[in-house]
């Protein structure tokens, strides 16, 4: 699952993003004071009510930042001023941390990732939102909206944090010639054996059946998160043959960069801050978005369907999709900003055609992080593999 540590975005990031400055002060509040409130318990929150005075999250590092760390990194100091609650944040090493700390009812919400979604909505851990009470989920861009892996039965679980796509990096003076296909990290006979790297994480079988997709048509996979029992034996046959060439698998990219950096990694399967941080370093590498397409990730802040501060979490919803806020934390973990008026707010104005934020085509090509489900979502029923599976399948690929 994806580890993010707080030393890698405290350390590298700041430094290539040590303009944020200190959270406008202009930021929307998710509407006026109400008389009561509605619970959540039951459906989605209808009336927005007076703030609790606090509001408890989980999230992943760097997406709740109020000045703690690097006094220049903050969008949250602002925030609690203006809207009378305090943020206290609970920081997660992975999806699957995240879902069992939601599960405890001690917390409002999360920043969850696509891979733990559904799983929280399916265990009725969270509760579907009413976007009225959101007013810049208006700016939201409209393909990150209704999404299959925050959306369920016509009802939004979330609001849209940003989004990303998983891309093959390779360094530049030991790769040639250039790769544009994900081949080159599942050729078992590959010259580069010892020094290929993958995401280490059950979800990373996506990857390979998005490979196989496209390259055994003959097995009928479309949708890599949809697997039966044919397909998920054939992804889990081409990951046990790429173990053999593997040199390390990474979850935490500080790893990643030491790997490359290093010479111990020469291709696999990377971020675009990693890229971008590697360069500044002066690392000769490269990544693309290889010809078969890509996974990725989309982000989304989900409430607990009992909070005990919904309001503050409506609030809190509203202002992490801000475009002030929404374009500081996009720039400073590195991915696309979900909020479409933050690019003109980023400190770095080419952040956002770095990260392809408003380049739909681009995001087409990648199957966003989907909780697998035994429900295939079409006429085979209930004879794909579940998240369970995966990960029991994942400790068999690793050995």
């Amino acid at each position: 699952m994806r580890t993010r540590t707080l030393i890698a975005l405290v350390g590298s990031v700041s430094l290539l993003l040590a303009g944020c400055a200190d959270d406008d002060k202009k930021s929307s509040s998710a509407g006026g004071e109400a008389d009561s409130t509605t619970s959540t318990t039951v459906g989605a929150l209808q009336t927005l009510g007076a703030s609790e005075g606090q509001v408890n999250l989980i999230a992943w590092a760097g997406y709740v930042e109020k000045g703690e760390l690097d006094p220049k990194v903050d969008w949250v100091s602002q925030f609690e001023k203006d809207n009378n609650c305090k943020v206290t944040t609970k920081v997660a090493g992975s999806s699957d941390e995240m879902v069992s700390l939601m599960k405890t009812g001690q917390y409002d919400g999360v920043s969850a990732s696509g891979d733990a979604t559904l799983r929280l909505i399916q265990a009725g851990d969270v509760a579907p939102i009413n976007t009225t009470l959101i007013p810049n989920y208006a700016d939201v861009f409209p393909a990150l909206k209704s999404k299959p892996h925050n959306t369920v039965d016509g009802k939004s679980y979330g609001v849209p944090h940003g989004r990303g796509a998983n891309l093959l990096m390779w360094r530049t003076d030991k790769v040639s010639p250039a790769p544009d296909s994900w081949g080159v990290v599942w050729d078992k006979n590959s010259k580069y054996k010892g020094k290929i790297t993958a995401y280490d994480s059950p979800i990373y079988i996506a990857d390979a059946a998005l490979y196989l997709k496209a390259t055994k048509p003959d097995l009928g996979i479309t949708n890599v998160y949809e697997l039966d029992q044919k397909q998920f034996d054939a992804a889990i046959a081409l990951l046990k043959e790429q173990r053999t060439i593997i040199g390390e698998y990474w979850s935490d990219y500080t790893k990643s960069i030491a790997a490359f950096t290093q010479g111990n990694s020469v291709a696999g399967t990377s971020w675009q801050v990693i890229t971008n941080l590697l360069k500044k370093d002066n690392v000769k590498v490269e990544s693309v978005m290889p010809k078969e397409g890509s996974t990725g990730w989309s982000d989304t802040w989900m409430i607990h369907k009992n909070a005990k501060n919904p309001n503050c979490m409506y609030r809190f919803m509203n202002h992490i999709i801000s475009p002030e806020a929404n374009a500081k934390v996009a720039e400073y973990f590195g991915e696309a900003p979900s909020n479409s008026k933050a690019c003109a707010l980023t400190e770095d104005k080419n952040h956002c055609t770095t990260f392809h934020a408003t380049d739909e085509a681009y995001f087409d090509k990648v199957a966003y992080w989907t909780t697998p489900l035994k429900n295939c979502g079409d006429a085979r029923g209930e004879v794909c593999k579940d998240y369970s599976e995966w990960v029991a399948a994942w400790t068999s690929v690793q050995g």
